[in-house]
């Protein structure tokens, strides 16, 4: 395929082939744009929001190459867009957890990631296994939590900034002397 994406018209045609197609970065060792989305099994999808309606505090964001399910503000779950999921079962239960079948350590960028456990689509098929991964991150979770109340890190910035400010008096104010 690299031999036809010569400089002449055949080339450029090929080219313009690929991007109507959306290949042509990936053909040429180019990494998506950002704006790319990676599709998810909406079916899985479907079946973790499902199993997490009874939750409190559970949302979901695109990140991490697929649809991430948060629960108290802690990733529990990830349908992946390689297919597959990704569960958190942090670093004590890493090990234990890939000696179950149809499960793959996580990997991101070359480096295995601890504490998650990537786990292939056959490993799920069932909703009783279904049930028993997504289980296994809300213990994650629940473990994670336990005691302290998560706050989204854009609104703990906010209140320190505020209160920085309440604290000092404004500048100009300050140096003249003068009060309110």
């Amino acid at each position: 395929m690299m031999a036809e994406l010569g400089r002449g018209t055949q080339g450029s045609a090929v080219m313009a082939d690929l991007r109507r197609r959306g290949q042509a970065g990936n053909m040429l060792g180019r990494k998506p744009a950002r704006g790319d989305a990676m599709a998810y099994d909406e079916n899985t999808a479907a079946r973790v929001r499902k199993l997490l309606a009874g939750q409190r505090d559970v949302a979901e964001k695109k990140m991490m190459g697929g649809l991430c399910f948060m629960v108290n503000n802690t990733m529990c779950c990830t349908v992946s867009g390689r297919g597959g999921m990704l569960i958190r079962v942090g670093p004590d239960a890493h090990a234990r957890m890939l000696q179950e079948p149809h499960t793959s350590p996580m990997e991101m960028r070359g480096r295995i990631m601890t504490g998650f456990v990537r786990v292939a689509p056959d490993g799920y098929q069932s909703d009783a296994d279904l049930k028993k991964w997504v289980k296994r991150g809300l213990d994650f979770v629940a473990t994670n939590t336990a005691g302290r109340k998560a706050a989204p890190r854009k609104a703990a910035a906010a209140k320190t900034k505020v209160a920085a400010r309440a604290k000092a008096p404004p500048r100009d104010r300050a140096r003249k002397g003068l009060r309110r």
